[in-house]
Formats: structure tokens, sequence, C-alpha cells
């Protein structure tokens, strides 16, 4: 069935955008399991695939002119890892959102996954496009389905920003298949104008520093499921294409070290558990586009095993803090604590996710990163590679103690929820399993990736490294405790890159009333009022005016007597009235100097 599926033309994003469109109209049991077949019958697909084959599901665009294919299949080492991880974590996110009542959700969610592979498989920039866009509509929804004022003024911001990046990477293509006259989806690096908005549309995206604001703001807001699904798909997908136009690009070598940097001050400071994760998903594709920056085989291979990992560990903390959400309703640190009596298997869960981001040895955070921080300082990027033991030791401060610490132990909130439902724990459990799994037998990871690996990350240097930076950490973090600092500072407000565009539209906006609207009132009062009355005046009087020359020289004809109306007014009322009574004589005469002209 499988092998009919691959030779007849079924691509996996097709099957997840076209079985979405039946999920209203399946209930119970049967929705369940319809929507859990699809990415099981998809993963089996892209594993049957030869990678070596070439492309498949090939169709054509145009029927005249120049010849372009849509590429839906294009299938090799570095797309068919992060189709396989995708597929994986679109299974797990299903089995923690099979029991939510609502089928927006569901759709959106599909429709999402299927355009991220969509993007994934692509192979031309058609293609591209249009599963980017896929990707854009349908995450907008898991964030309006929440159904809060927050929500909807989070999703207004996030499609809006959107908006733009998807223009410019429209704008990019379209002047690239200008200027080469191909739409093939591979590398370009950064040479020109088309290339730059291709990256920039790309950037926005990924949440590159300072571009990063809609992911702060809408992640938080989402369902509880919806952020799980957001965690995986347009950050990564952003990645997948990083790595695969703009691979050695160094500009974000140094764009990837910011990211993995700043965002560690936020999250010190932030509250909302969920904010503090979305900016340590910030902080964790810094270390991918990094490594993509850096472009050796090692980096490479490395900044694709950590999306791999990423996408677990980071799921399984979201679904962790929407569980305690779903619990309790509260999601900020100084409402929670001491929830590990009541959610204890949550706790475990949460506890696991939080060491594979921290990359303690034998969880697979450092599996992957290890990969990029040695890529690093064999290519002598020593400045970079001190951000990344300042990131490593920050990460495990703010997302390795700061969640756990917060939701489960702290101070004692008082609260007491049921444990999370069975459905979210067994979600939870697979992708725990998962971040264990990776981290044991990490040649099975190793060997899915891009290029051949000769990385053994289990080395005495690398786990007693790891292992001081992570206590480094954990003193920072017990010195905050101890101070007083925690939890007091956590309730402030804090203002993040965005407050200048943000502010700067408000001063655009309202710069642009000022002029704008002056310029209409002044237009308005020349003349929308005063052209607009004369063009009136004109038009209603030009017959009577036009015959009023015309009959001139026969004024003295039609000299009316004393009392009667002027010669003037009789042909304004005979244009009014259509009987133009001006006079037997004014015809004649008028009829002979027409005849003369004739005959002349």
């Amino acid at each position: 069935m499988i092998h009919t599926l691959i030779e007849t033309g079924c691509p996996p994003s097709l099957i997840y955008i076209f079985g979405a469109l039946l999920v209203p109209f399946l209930k119970g049991k049967v929705k369940a399991a319809y929507m859990l077949l699809i990415p099981i019958v998809s993963f089996a697909i892209v594993a049957g695939v030869d990678i070596h084959g070439g492309s498949r599901w090939v169709y054509s665009l145009l029927t005249f002119g120049p010849e372009y294919n849509l590429i839906l299949g294009r299938i090799d080492s570095l797309s068919r890892i992060f189709g396989f991880i995708f597929m994986i974590i679109t299974f797990i996110s299903l089995i923690y959102a099979i029991k939510v009542n609502d089928d927006l959700q569901y759709m959106a969610g599909l429709f999402y996954a299927g355009g991220a592979l969509g993007v994934t498989f692509a192979g031309d920039l058609f293609s591209l496009y249009i599963f980017w866009e896929i990707m854009a509509i349908a995450s907008t929804f898991l964030i309006l389905a929440r159904r809060t004022k927050a929500s909807q003024a989070a999703a207004f911001r996030y499609v809006m920003v959107h908006i733009v990046g998807g223009l410019s990477l429209l704008a990019g293509i379209v002047l690239y298949i200008q200027t080469y006259h191909t739409t093939q989806f591979s590398y370009i690096g950064l040479t020109g104008p088309a290339s730059w908005f291709i990256f920039f549309g790309v950037a926005v995206n990924a949440a590159v520093i300072p571009l990063h604001g809609w992911l702060k703001d809408a992640y938080p807001e989402a369902t509880a499921a919806g952020a799980v699904f957001l965690s995986a798909f347009t950050t990564k997908s952003a990645v997948y294409v990083m790595a695969r136009m703009f691979p050695g690009a160094d500009l974000l070598i140094w764009l990837g070290a910011a990211m993995t940097a700043l965002p560690i001050f936020y999250a010190v400071l932030e509250n909302d558990i969920r904010r503090v994760l979305a900016y340590s998903l910030i902080n964790q594709v810094g270390f991918m586009l990094c490594g993509i920056g850096i472009g050796t085989q090692l980096a490479l291979n490395g900044a694709a095993a950590h999306a791999f990992c990423h996408i677990l560990y980071k799921a399984l903390l979201f679904m962790s803090a929407g569980a305690v959400m779903e619990m309790t309703g509260k999601t900020r640190c100084t409402d929670l604590g001491g929830l590990y009596r009541t959610m204890p298997l949550t706790c475990i869960f949460c506890i696991i996710g939080a060491a594979s981001i921290s990359a303690f040895p034998l969880f697979s955070g450092f599996v992957s990163k290890s990969m990029i921080i040695s890529a690093a300082g064999y290519e002598h990027l020593v400045l970079v590679w001190f951000i990344f033991q300042f990131a490593s030791a920050g990460v495990f401060h703010h997302a390795g103690i700061k969640v756990p610490f917060f939701m489960f132990f702290g101070h004692d909130s008082g609260l007491r929820p049921k444990e999370a439902p069975t459905n979210m724990l067994i979600a939870m459990g697979m992708a725990a399993f998962l971040c264990i799994y990776l981290a044991v037998d990490f040649k099975t990871l190793y060997n899915l990736l891009p290029f051949p690996v000769d990385y053994v990350p289990y080395t005495s240097a690398h786990v007693v490294g790891q292992l001081q930076l992570l206590m480094f950490g954990a003193l920072a973090f017990c010195l905050l405790i101890l101070s007083g600092i925690y939890p007091s500072e956590i309730r402030a407000e804090h203002l993040d890159t965005d407050w200048f565009y943000r502010k700067g539209a408000v001063l655009f906006y309202a710069l642009a009333d000022v002029c704008m609207n002056t310029i209409n009132k002044v237009c308005d009062f020349l003349f929308a009022n005063k052209l607009t009355s004369m063009i009136n005046t004109f038009a209603k009087n030009a017959p009577a005016t036009l015959a009023l020359l015309v009959l001139l020289p026969f004024k003295g004809m039609m000299s009316s007597k004393e009392g009667e109306p002027s010669f003037k007014d009789r042909v304004n009322q005979a244009f009014a009235t259509g009987s133009l009574p001006v006079g037997i004589t004014a015809a004649v005469t008028t009829l002979f100097i027409v005849a003369l002209f004739i005959l002349k």
C-alpha cells in the first residue's frame, strides 16, 4: 500500500492538508484514530523513499512560456531528518490534544504540520512559498483558538509580522527567478538583492533578533496544545531553509550568537512560565543558526541534530506547562509552586525536558549541542565559543532550574490540582523517552544526519566541561534565591526590542495622520468643495450658455416687451422645460446660415 502511494503520487504534505478537511465530519474514537493515522502513513511513505532516487511528485505549473515545475518530493538526507521529526512531533501533539473538543485546533494543527512538511520537501521556490504561507495562516488560528482578548491581539501582531516576512520572501523569489531563470530551491548565498529579500523573509520566521518579538508575544497566548505545535514548526522550518539556502553565511554566526545570549536576560526576569520557554526557544534556535553560519559538515550536522532534539524537549516543556495551565488555570511563577504533591508525573517529565534543554549528559541536548560548540572551537571562533559557554550556563539557569522549580517546588501556592489527563501523560512520556533514548543510543540520530559523522560526544573533556558549566548555572540560581531577588523581581514588567518598532509604528501613524489628513482637508476645501461646485454649475448651465452665445447676434430680433422675461431667462426656461421657444426668426436665420456654409 505504501509503495503504491509513493508511486501514484501522494506527497505527505497533501495527506496532512487534505486529511484535515475530513476532521469535522468524524466523531469520537474514529476521529482520534483517523488523525493519528495521518502522521503514521506519512512517516511510512517518507521512510520508504530512496533518498538517492531523485525528486518525486513533480507537477507542471505552466503549459505556455517557460516551463516551471512544482516539486513536492525532494527527499534527501537533510530534508528527511526534518521531515521525520515533524511527523513524530505531530503524532505526539495529537495524542496530547486528543481530548480537546475543538475541530479548529485539530484542523489548524494538521494544516500547520502539512505546511511545514511542504516546505521541508519542496524542490522549487513556488512550492516553498505556497507552503510557507499555509504555515503562517494555520498557525495564526492556533493562537486565536484560545479565544481571549490577549490571544486575539497577539494573533493580529503575529499575522502582520508574518505577512511582512512572506512578502519579503515573495519579492526575493520573483527577483531570483527573473535574474537566474530558475525556480530551483537550493543554495543561493547572500549574493544580491534577491537573496537578501529571501534571507529577511526567512529570518522573520527564525525569530532572529531584533525580529523575535512576535514569538514571545504569540506562543504564550496560544492554547495548551497550540503552543506545542507552534514550538515545533515555524522556527525549525526556517532553520531548514537557512541550512538549504545559506550554509556558511558569516552573518548567521553573529546573529545566532546574539540569539543564544540576549534572551537569557529576558528569561531570567520573566514571570510567565510559557514566556520563559519562548525566550529559551529563541536561545536554542540561535545555536542552530550559528552552526549553519559556520557551515562545516560537523556544524551543519550539529544544527540538524539539535533541531531534531530541540523539537522534542521543547515540546515536552510546553506540554508540561500546558498541563499545569489546564489543571490550575495559571501560568505565572508567582502563582504556582508545590505542585509536585499532586502532579508528580508531570513534574518528572518536566525535569527530563529541563535536563535535555540544559544539555546534561545522558539527555538529548548534550549529544547535539556539543557538536555545534565543538565546531566553533575547531574553526577557532574564540568569541563565539565563549558566548556558547555563557549561553549554556544561562539556559540551565532559566529553563533547566527556574521552570520546574517555580512550577512544582518553590513556595507552596496552596494549589492542589489533579494529575494531568492520561492522554497528556502518554504524550509527555513519549517525548521524555525519546529525550533519553537519543542521548543513550545517539548513533541512531547521527545516522540520519546529512553528512557522515565522525564525532564522539561522551569524552571526559566534554562531560566534565559541561557539568562544570551546569554547576555554575545552579550556583547563580541559588545566589539569586538566597539574596531575595527571586521571586520578588520577577513580578516586574520588562520591555523587549519590539518596543522600538511598536512605538515607531505609533509615531509613524501619528505623523501620517497629521500630514495626510491635513492634505486631505486642504484638498477638500480647494477642490472637493469649490472646484466641484464650479463644475456642477458649469455643467448645469452649459447648454443655455452655449445657446446664448450662438443666438447673441439675434438678441435684438427676440427682444422682450416690458414685463416679460428677459432674453437670458427665456433661453434658460426653454432648456429647463425642453420647449426651446426662442422664436421662429432665430430658427430660420440659423438654418439659413447653415445652408450658406453647406452650399459654399
